[in-house]
């Protein structure tokens, strides 16, 4: 129906990934010992309605819809819960789901506030390939970072419970912490390519006379975050910095990055 609109689907996204975030506080009590399958499809049922609300809204402007903070937001929770079901897709990542729908339905909440999402004008601001490549590839850095972050988090908590012995860890159905540690590297790892990849298409993008694209706020800040994530790879793995400190940075560095994306965000000239 013509009233329903993207941001009505995306309204439903969030109530599944409620929904979603509800079940994953009943696996939380009961250890993970019970079957993640009725999460699953909670969650991928958000992630379809999210997918048809970014594809009406990318139809009504022809392009990427990362236009405005709103926008912004939406794809990067998009990317997070996509790669959520593609990984939970193997049995020993099926609790991602659990972790993963508090963010989503949390961040989803803030994204449908009014003032995130102004009216745009007949066209977007500006459009064309290479702004979409520089606005997914970073998007999608963030997600492959969020997972990071889970992946984190799990590590510290079975580390936690191997170290007190308790029975929690041997009875869960989580990865091994060898094998959450090597998840939380790759996913790093290829959060810090696409960042890359993102961060040198932005530098290409055409800017209003006398812009420069360095002296940026949100460029600068996407720089540090760069050479954070850049020091916490190196340090690991060629440095010998413990897993635990690894993993410690990584979760701080994320919430970090979600406390500071909306104010570097607000000074930044070239993305208002």
């Amino acid at each position: 129906m013509v009233w329903f609109t993207d941001r009505h689907y995306f309204l439903l996204a969030v109530t599944f990934y409620g929904l979603s975030m509800i079940y994953s506080v009943f696996l939380w009590r009961k250890g993970f010992r019970r079957d993640e399958w009725v999460n699953y499809i909670l969650l991928a049922g958000g992630v379809a309605w999210h997918t048809l609300a970014m594809t009406k809204r990318g139809l009504t402007l022809h392009s990427c819809p990362v236009n405005n903070l709103y926008e912004a937001t939406t794809f990067l929770l998009w990317a997070l819960g996509l790669a959520t079901l593609v990984y939970a897709l193997m049995p020993k990542f099926k609790f991602l789901t659990a972790f993963t729908a508090p963010v989503l339905f949390t961040v989803g909440i803030f994204a449908l506030m009014p003032s995130l999402d102004p009216p745009h004008g007949p066209k977007p601001e500006f459009s064309g390939a290479l702004r979409s490549l520089h606005a997914a590839t970073i998007l999608q850095s963030y997600g492959a970072f969020a997972l990071a972050a889970v992946a984190a988090a799990m590590f510290l908590m079975q580390q936690h419970d191997l170290k007190f012995h308790k029975i929690r860890a041997l009875l869960s159905f989580l990865p091994s912490i060898q094998r959450l540690e090597v998840i939380t590297t790759r996913l790093t790892t290829v959060g810090l390519v696409l960042l890359t990849i993102g961060l040198v298409a932005g530098a290409w993008l055409p800017r209003k006379d006398g812009a420069n694209y360095f002296a940026d706020a949100k460029v600068i800040w996407s720089a540090l975050v760069w050479l954070v994530y850049l020091e916490l790879l190196v340090a690991h793995r060629f440095f010998e910095r413990s897993s635990r400190r690894f993993a410690t940075g990584v979760v701080v560095v994320f919430v970090l990055l979600l406390l500071t994306f909306g104010i570097t965000n607000h000074f930044s000239a070239l993305h208002n």
